[in-house]
């Protein structure tokens, strides 16, 4: 069975270099030498493991897409940059037919859907590639869509940690709210609780030091009305090695789906959990 080329866009940006050193790493992929970057990089390659990764910014993409198109036949898009980019990327993804996994959080999505619906590709699109974050979420929908009300007059908190350098509020986090609003919290987005400052998140949360440029801690606790009763969810994560691993599961399934000829869909992680199994 021949590799997925897969070019892996956001490089030098950490998720993005360790999404590609995995791809290397592993005889299922071949990595495209190619990568979107922002209008802010000026380097024009970024060496990993010995292979020289082009850094394509804005203004040259069009043009040089039709050149990777030409040296590789067919590959799917991994997308790690910076939640301004999302429906830009998006919109030249669709525009030149490249199937791709969305992982960057941000952007308009709605939009973002919509752009996908209207091409002749499939993507998958999900605020958070880790499986096992993704099958709490699926815990926490099913759990809304049959006990809803459940937590009718609780009062919630919601708090989230990641990097310094993540721009937007968790998109995991936010996808939350709509869970417990619908199990009876009135609660906004606006009201999340966001932590990104270093100092902070290594003396009073007690994030190790050597993930503070890396990790996701969230929190959601519930209280009842008259404060005898109390509900906590966490999960904790550092390092970003369980979104990489899910990413790949990700480029597998989306691969599948570019066999059969799917174009127009919008896939979640959801979906790759269920064709996993």
């Amino acid at each position: 069975m021949e590799p997925i080329n897969i070019m892996v866009n956001g490089i030098p940006g950490n998720v993005a270099v360790q999404v590609a050193t995995h791809v290397q790493a592993d005889d299922r992929f071949s990595l495209v030498p190619y990568s979107l970057t922002g209008p802010e990089i000026e380097s024009g390659a970024h060496r990993m493991n010995g292979v020289d990764i082009q850094l394509i910014r804005p203004e040259h993409r069009d043009g040089v897409i039709q050149e990777i198109q030409a040296a590789y036949a067919s590959f799917i898009s991994i997308d790690f940059t910076h939640p301004s980019a999302v429906n830009p990327n998006a919109e030249f993804y669709c525009r030149h037919r490249l199937p791709f996994v969305m992982g960057t959080t941000g952007g308009d999505r709605e939009r973002l859907d919509a752009t996908v619906r209207a091409a002749a590709i499939p993507a998958v699109i999900a605020p958070n590639m880790a499986k096992q974050i993704v099958g709490f979420q699926a815990m926490m929908a099913y759990a809304a869509d049959h006990f809803p009300g459940l937590f009718e007059g609780y009062s919630l908190d919601i708090r989230e940690s990641h990097q310094q350098g993540k721009a937007d509020t968790s998109g995991t986090a936010k996808a939350m709210v709509s869970y417990f609003n619908r199990l009876g919290c009135d609660f906004s987005e606006e009201a999340i609780v966001k932590e990104r400052d270093p100092e902070t998140q290594k003396n009073r949360w007690g994030i190790p030091e050597e993930y503070l440029s890396g990790h996701a801690w969230h929190t959601y606790t519930l209280t009842s009305p008259d404060q005898t009763t109390t509900f906590s969810f966490t999960h904790n994560v550092n390092g970003r090695e369980i979104y990489v691993r899910g990413t790949l599961d990700a480029v597998d399934f989306l691969a599948d789906q570019v066999g059969r000829g799917v174009q127009g869909r919008v896939f979640t992680m959801i979906d790759v959990l269920k064709g996993a199994s």
